[in-house]
């Protein structure tokens, strides 16, 4: 009788297929959606970081065009942690720039691997991505020129409020009590400092997003005392470093080293080089003090969500 002889790659698929088989359950998920992050690094001796170009004091370019920022520090401080982890004596870090419209399709599709950024985190986004602790909270607010009359929601009736494509500010906008019967135009800056430009311009009346990115966009500003940030909060909001979902050993790994930064203090020290100190690439302060809703969270880490 002759030897019966599986084509090659059936014999291939089968072997994988049993192989998978073998494999603890998580493990076998992980292989399937693409999520063990820690495998990724370990046989690339790489990981890509998520930037943006002009979440100022978050993350940004500096005169080098490098990436900088609270956001970046912190995830360098994970680098290390995944160096002891992965026994690595080094990791090679890669830079992708991302904006609002973009960061989560850039996380969920393998492109970036943590997003060293300034992303709210959001329940609604936790059903796409995964989030480190709090590392910053805020309340939503608009920016306006010194000069323009405007101090609260109200005062929005007629104009023209610009918002960064990808937040979720011109729905609170219209979520607030006061928003939902106004008049307004909306326009989408591609980024936070497109934003700005629209009003600085006066193409635009108000920018609306979180108040401590509003802070930076000021204090970067030519003329800073031209702006002012004013009216009710539409929400208190939280920001958080954003990875692949479903990866519970590298979630493990981002949550104890951040949530260590916050018991030791290292994150409050963290936060007054990048807040509350001259920055590059002017040596500006955007001089936004430690406000209560973030010492909360560096006292409780938790990345429940909102």
């Amino acid at each position: 009788m002759p030897q019966l002889r599986l084509p090659i790659p059936f014999a291939a698929a089968a072997l994988a297929a049993l192989f998978v088989g073998l494999l603890p359950h998580t493990a076998a998920h992980a292989q399937d959606n693409g999520s063990d992050t820690l495998a990724k690094i370990k046989a690339s001796g790489a990981i890509t970081f998520g930037y943006r170009e002009s979440s100022f004091g978050f993350s940004y370019l500096d005169a080098n065009l490098k990436p900088v920022g609270y956001s970046i520090d912190i995830c360098n401080r994970i680098v290390e942690a995944l160096k002891s982890e992965l026994k690595l004596p080094a990791i090679e870090i890669k830079y992708q720039a991302v904006t609002s419209a973009n960061r989560m399709p850039l996380v969920q599709n393998g492109t970036v691997d943590i997003e060293c950024g300034s992303t709210t985190n959001l329940v609604e986004r936790q059903k796409q991505v995964a989030f480190s602790p709090d590392i910053f909270r805020y309340n939503v607010r608009m920016l306006v020129k010194a000069d323009s009359g405007i101090r609260s929601i109200a005062d929005l009736q007629g104009k023209t409020v610009v918002t960064t494509t990808g937040t979720t500010s011109f729905r609170l906008l219209r979520e607030a009590d006061k928003g939902r019967n106004l008049e307004v135009t909306n326009l989408a800056g591609k980024d936070h400092s497109d934003s700005f430009l629209l009003v600085e311009s006066g193409r635009a009346q108000a920018f609306v997003l979180d108040d401590i990115l509003l802070a930076g966009q000021i204090a970067n500003a030519r003329n800073p005392k031209d702006f002012t940030i004013v009216g009710e909060s539409l929400r208190t909001e939280n920001q958080s470093l954003m990875f692949r979902k479903d990866d519970a050993p590298f979630k493990a790994l981002v949550d104890r080293v951040v949530s260590g930064m916050m018991k030791s203090g290292e994150m409050e020290k963290l936060y007054s080089k990048w807040f509350m100190s001259p920055i590059p690439p002017k040596g500006i302060n955007i001089n936004y003090p430690l406000n209560a809703e973030t010492k909360e969270a560096f006292a409780n880490p938790s990345s429940k969500g909102i």
